[in-house]
This record gives structure tokens, C-alpha cells and sequence, in this order.
């Protein structure tokens, strides 16, 4: 299997060039110059493109150490990944949704990213991640951009399972140092990135790892810059299908995680929301829908009380 796929794979092809055949020379200059049109492409379609054979694809694959295509293609879209503007995700959208019925190409697309973050998990990683969680004094949670969604929902939730959940907020560097500035070794940090990388994000686990705080990322590979400070990693698939970042797998895999942990916080989790529920009661947070009288002039709901 090839290692952690980076930029080598790009001086690996410019290195071994000169000794290829003049097949795979036409797939590595391709793979070279239009890296964001190869990693979206399958071997079919990237031989039609150059003049080759699909097996001539597979080939070329595994003689750059890889299994096979696919293995090859996961490289190459996580190196491209952090790497897309906005404008060349429109563009690969175009290439893979174009002439397509696009809600069920994009539901469908959504699903396999679920299935292979199911299949690719690490389940003894994920309960680590549950046993230190459980064992935290202060919680920070961090997440920039679209990642900002995930965080918020995540924290919601450990706000009725911890005491001091604190969600992060970046609109600038200074805020995000001053909300952190206090983290040390009986603190988690939590943080949610996907590509393109935030720098605030990264710039945080940074501090928080040096601080002595165990940190936590849930981004989507083990190439994500989140990892060289993280004490535990949980990876989800993003593969976008636009400009607009796929969270579905990250969604939940957080779910996954609210639940555990809530699980093993049971009696803390069901206290608070008992109290929670008496004071929705008294101060009437909620629309009660079983009540009859909602839609009652004031005339017609004192005529009810006296019949009560």
C-alpha cells in the first residue's frame, strides 16, 4: 500500500519519467498537469482522455507502488483536496454532475461517503476518543467556516453532558487566542476541519497540544495537517461533490459520538434534561401541539375554564 499520499507522488513521477513507457508517460503528464481533472476520474475515463487502455491505467497504478486505481485516485484527491479553489470545484462539479439528475447523483454520492467512512473507521480509536472525552474538566470546541456548523451542533449537545463546554469562535486569531488562552493538561480540545484546511483551527491545535491539553480532530485524512498535534483522530469522508463541503459522513460520525459519550453519562445526561423539561413547563419555551386551546379567542378559552 502506498504511504500517506503528499506532494512526493508528484517528484516521484517527475523522477521516474524519462524510464517510462510512452503509455504511462501520457497518464503521469496528464496526472501531472491536470491533477485537478485526474483525481476525479476513473480509470476508463483517464484512458480515454491520454489514448490508453483502462488496464494500461491499473498498470501505471500499481507500479507506483499502489494497489490499484483506486488507491491511486484516493491519493491524488487528497493531495488536490487543500489544494482547489472555488472556482476549479465548479469546474469538477460541472465534470462529474453534468447531464445527471443531480438530487439523487448528489443523495447517492452522500451515501457512499457514510458507507466508506463506516468501513474505514477505527473502532478501538473511536472509544479511546470516548474514554478521554469522559474524563475531561474543559471542553473546546473549534471549527472555521463550514466546519463552524459541525461545531456548534457538537457542542450543543456536550453543553447537557459536561459542565464547561466552551465552543470557539475564529472570526480572528486574537478572539480565538483570548477564548483559549487558559486551556491546560486536564483539557480537550476538539477540533473540525476539512479541505481546505482552516489555519485558525490548525494554529489552535497547535497551542493546545503545547499547552499539555489532550486534542482530538475529526477531519478527513490522516494527511490533514490537524493530525501532527492530535492525541486521537477520527476520520470521515468530504470528498466534495461542489463548491459546497459534503458533511454528512462528519455529521455523523459527531452523532456517533454524542451518543456514546451520552451513554456512558447517562444519569448526568437524563438529570439535566428532567430539569431542562421542568423549566420548558414553566416558562413555556414550547409550542404545546396536544394543546386544544391554542387557537381559542381569550372570550372562548375563560368560557372552557368554567366548564372545567
Amino acid at each position: 500500500m502506498a504511504s500517506a499520499p503528499n506532494a512526493n507522488l508528484f517528484s516521484r513521477l517527475q523522477e521516474i519519467m524519462p524510464s517510462l513507457s510512452k503509455g504511462h508517460k501520457k497518464i503521469a503528464e496528464f496526472i501531472i498537469t491536470r491533477y485537478d481533472k485526474a483525481a476525479f476520474m476513473t480509470a476508463s475515463k483517464l484512458g480515454t482522455i491520454v489514448g490508453v487502455s483502462e488496464s494500461t491505467v491499473v498498470r501505471f497504478a500499481t507500479e507506483l507502488g499502489f494497489e490499484g486505481y483506486p488507491e491511486l485516485q484516493r491519493a491524488l484527491k487528497e493531495y488536490t483536496s487543500n489544494k482547489l479553489t472555488t472556482v476549479q470545484r465548479i469546474d469538477v462539479m460541472n465534470d462529474q454532475l453534468g447531464g445527471n439528475d443531480v438530487y439523487e447523483k448528489v443523495l447517492n454520492m452522500d451515501i457512499d461517503k457514510i458507507r466508506k467512512t463506516l468501513e474505514e473507521s477505527d473502532r478501538d480509536e473511536f472509544y479511546r476518543t470516548v474514554d478521554t472525552l469522559c474524563q475531561a474538566k474543559n471542553i473546546y470546541v473549534i471549527g472555521a467556516r463550514s466546519a463552524a456548523v459541525l461545531a456548534r451542533f457538537l457542542s450543543f449537545y456536550f453543553n447537557m453532558m459536561f459542565e464547561n463546554v466552551k465552543l470557539v469562535h475564529t472570526t480572528s486569531t486574537s478572539e480565538m487566542f483570548e477564548q483559549i488562552l487558559n486551556i491546560g493538561t486536564n483539557d480537550i480540545m476538539i477540533g473540525i476541519s476539512f479541505p481546505r484546511y482552516s489555519k485558525h483551527t490548525v494554529k489552535a491545535f497547535r497551542y493546545a497540544h503545547a499547552q499539555g491539553a489532550k486534542v482530538i480532530a475529526i477531519t478527513d485524512s490522516n494527511a490533514s495537517p490537524l493530525v501532527e498535534y492530535a492525541d486521537n483522530v477520527l476520520l470521515a469522508r468530504s470528498d466534495m461533490v461542489s463548491f459546497a463541503d459534503s458533511l454528512v459522513a462528519p455529521m455523523s460520525v459527531i452523532n456517533a459520538l454524542i451518543v456514546a459519550v451520552g451513554m456512558r453519562k447517562s444519569d448526568y445526561v437524563v438529570k439535566n434534561y428532567e430539569r431542562l423539561n421542568e423549566i420548558y413547563d414553566e416558562f413555556e419555551v414550547y409550542e404545546n401541539s396536544d394543546d386544544q386551546d391554542y387557537d381559542l379567542t381569550p372570550s372562548q378559552k375563560k368560557k372552557n375554564e368554567k366548564l372545567l
